[in-house]
């Protein structure tokens, strides 16, 4: 009988352990900033969170390659048409690394790409590829047999980045 208690005990910290380590590689980071910004949006919390995990891993001082930057990966063009948008006074690119700022804007440019695009695949290709790129393809048969859906996505950073969001995503909803 002790035996069993001590297994089971081992196991209840094992588990608590594991819990605590995937929570600490999938942070609720800024929840009140994503609160805030998803339902002013009508968008998911969860999606959010994945994002920014897929875009910066929760580093609000990233830049990418293309110098995209902050916790969403804005790019200096988004930001720009973003802030003459919601009217952000004396606005500098150097304001995309203030965290409330970048997630404001980035759900922002979510919501004008649900507006555009209705689907969640298709709005992830096009944050993450291009609105562009992403209208070119629903009008190519070799991409999209009804217009209406992706049945390729022609890039495969895109196609990796749809698997990575969407896994992201699943993990915020078991673990928030």
């Amino acid at each position: 009988m002790k035996k069993a208690v001590i297994l089971l005990i081992s196991v209840f910290i094992a588990l608590e352990m594991a819990y605590i380590a995937v929570k600490a590689v999938y942070p609720d980071k800024y929840s009140d900033y994503i609160r805030q910004y998803s339902e002013k949006y009508d968008l998911d919390p969860y999606l959010v969170r994945a994002i920014i995990k897929a875009e910066s891993n929760y580093n609000p001082n990233a830049v990418s390659r293309k110098n995209a930057r902050g916790l969403m990966q804005i790019s200096e063009i988004t930001g720009e048409w973003a802030a003459q948008k919601l009217n952000i006074e004396n606005y500098t690119k150097e304001m995309l690394f203030d965290v409330e700022t970048n997630i404001s804007i980035g759900c922002w440019y979510l919501s004008v790409l649900y507006s555009e695009f209705g689907s969640t695949d298709l709005v992830l290709a096009a944050y993450n590829a291009g609105s562009g790129n992403v209208s070119r393809w629903l009008k190519d048969k070799k991409f999209s047999s009804d217009g209406r859906n992706l049945d390729k996505i022609p890039f495969k950073e895109t196609e990796r980045y749809l698997s990575k969001v969407k896994n992201n995503y699943k993990i915020y909803k078991i673990l928030y």
